[in-house]
């Protein structure tokens, strides 16, 4: 089977009910982002944090996956695929996508903050102060905050160097690095950019431009790749 490779952004979960800071001109949810997303947040307020994420948790956890995850899982019956994702969410995981590398971190995870190897599982929703690691420390959200490392970016471009088909949905291409893949696939993988706010991008070979949202534009897609 040919390998098809999914770079999905905040638009495909909007259906689902799941906002992203974009939405508000960089407030998530009435916070700055910096608030609650870097490293100097965590810093300044620890509960703060703490609470923010456990309430998207709690959001999460009764969202549902909608058809544009869906068609994606089902892919999988015709290709070698593989999904990368801008989202912290596990939508893609719900609509029974089996391999997915989150680029930005899983919302329901957590790691030390002294060993950022030692990750586990959040028990339901809710993340405190005073949950530690096996080795003492203090648990925080297993999310790359704006100025972190993303550590599974290697990976990711070797997905993508090595796909026949390469499909970009609901994502603006502005978070670096995550919209440099775009540039790693090959000349002559087929290019599908699926978003109804067509972003900006570099002129490139063999580029399709589908605008419309994401199960619109992945049941479009989906006939075209099956035929």
């Amino acid at each position: 089977m040919k390998n098809l490779v999914i770079l999905s952004g905040a638009g495909i979960s909007a259906e689902s009910g799941i906002r992203t800071f974009r939405d508000a001109g960089g407030l998530w949810e009435g916070h700055d982002v910096m608030e609650v997303a870097s490293p100097a947040g965590w810093l300044k307020n620890q509960e703060l944090v703490l609470d923010f994420y456990n309430q998207r948790r709690k959001q999460a956890l009764s969202a549902e996956p909608n058809l544009g995850h869906q068609i994606i899982a089902d892919l999988e019956a015709h290709f070698e695929v593989t999904v990368v994702t801008q989202n912290v969410d596990n939508l893609h995981e719900k609509a029974g996508s089996s391999h997915v590398i989150h680029l930005h971190g899983e919302l329901f995870k957590s790691r030390s903050i002294c060993h950022p190897e030692l990750i586990y599982d959040v028990d339901g929703w809710e993340l405190k102060t005073g949950d530690l690691c096996e080795k003492g420390f203090q648990l925080r959200p297993n999310i790359v905050w704006f100025g972190e490392d993303v550590p599974l970016m290697d990976a990711a471009m070797k997905e993508v160097k090595n796909t026949d088909i390469l499909i970009v949905i609901g994502t603006s291409l502005q978070v670096y690095p995550a919209a440099s893949l775009i540039h790693y696939a090959r000349d002559d993988v087929p290019k599908y950019i699926i978003d109804p706010n067509m972003p900006t991008i570099a002129k490139q070979t063999d580029l399709h431009l589908i605008e419309k949202g994401g199960s619109e534009g992945m049941k479009e897609l989906e006939e075209l790749l099956l035929g």
